[in-house]
């Protein structure tokens, strides 16, 4: 396992981050248990949680199993999504941020939290008021670093400038979606997190296991994320994208790795990224995750891979900047 500097906070993290989002749902705590040993001893350091996960139930286990390990691993935690029934049981208010903070601290049973996200830009809630509790949270050692996840580049951009301004915390740390069939976050985010010297730790690597060898225009399992989250049939419902993991999956045998590590793999090897986030139900899905980290990702194979799937047009959406039929370049 190699590990990577997150961003410039000087903290050395896994080149994999483990996400618990499975830990007390579709795997039982005695199998979370047996899949975060296997973590560790691969040499992951940097689990991801959130406090919407199993109702706060992966948090607590999470909590559990790091008892005895708590200063040789990273772990994070998310706030915005509801909570409760009350009406302000969400958002990035300072109201409810100070109220999911304590809690999660509570059900992680650890004093502080090493980065904690807001799950999602609030348009209701200036983000004035998002970033001074953050950064009343680090001074007060509750929380070590912050970051976003979901956010735009613009938003992520608007947050660090007022941030520099007041002298409060910065994010150090995003959170994006990036797969080889969701490449947005190729256009401006990725981009501004190298400029920025941001760490990155990209969600669903696998495209919610549209990518995993077990998805083709004629071949789709009994179960899975496509086939029973109507969230994820929005986000994965469209032809083409199942034509790419038919052919990703008849890629990944000519070169005789598991697409599974390969689909990882492709992302970590993006300059940008920091770690992908990765997961698994059970021991079984666990094996190829984890090897994602010995797969030997050349520049042609990188590339093979990115023929595969459509390559976002620029920001400008001048598509010939990137050709030789261009007004000239410095």
């Amino acid at each position: 396992m190699k590990y990577n500097f997150l961003g410039n906070t000087g903290v050395l993290v896994s080149e994999l981050c483990f996400g618990t989002m499975s830990f007390g749902g579709i795997t039982n705590e005695k199998d979370s248990r047996e899949i975060f040993d296997t973590c560790r001893e691969a040499g992951i350091n940097f689990f991801d949680c959130a406090d919407v996960y199993v109702g706060g139930k992966s948090e607590e286990i999470l909590g559990r199993f790091i008892a005895d390990c708590r200063d040789e691993v990273v772990i994070t935690s998310k706030a915005y999504f509801r909570t409760g029934k009350d009406v302000n049981a969400m958002g990035a208010s300072r109201y409810h941020l100070v109220r999911a903070m304590e809690a999660s601290l509570k059900r992680l049973n650890t004093d502080y939290i090493d980065l904690y996200f807001i799950h999602r830009f609030d348009e209701r809630t200036p983000i004035e008021e998002t970033l001074r509790v953050l950064d009343d949270m680090v001074s007060q050692g509750k929380i070590l670093y912050i970051g976003a996840s979901n956010f735009a580049a613009w938003q992520v951009a608007k947050a660090l400038g007022i941030s520099e301004k007041q002298g409060w915390a910065k994010f150090a740390c995003i959170q994006p979606m990036y797969n080889m069939v969701k490449r947005q976050a190729e256009v401006e985010i990725l981009p501004l997190a190298i400029s920025e010297n941001i760490g990155v730790i990209s969600y669903s690597p696998l495209g919610g296991g549209l990518l995993s060898g077990k998805y083709g225009k004629a071949k789709k399992p009994e179960g899975g994320r496509l086939i029973e989250n109507k969230m994820y049939q929005i986000r994965y419902g469209d032809d083409w994208l199942y034509e790419v993991a038919d052919q990703f999956r008849e890629l990944a045998n000519d070169v005789d790795i598991h697409p599974v590590s390969l689909a990882i793999a492709w992302v970590g090897a993006h300059p940008g990224i920091t770690a992908p986030i990765v997961g698994a139900r059970n021991m079984d899905q666990l094996g190829p995750v984890l090897e994602a980290a010995n797969v030997d990702m050349t520049k042609e194979l990188w590339s093979r891979i990115s023929a595969l799937s459509y390559e976002p047009p620029p920001a400008t959406d001048r598509n010939e900047e990137g050709s030789e039929h261009n007004y000239g370049l410095r």
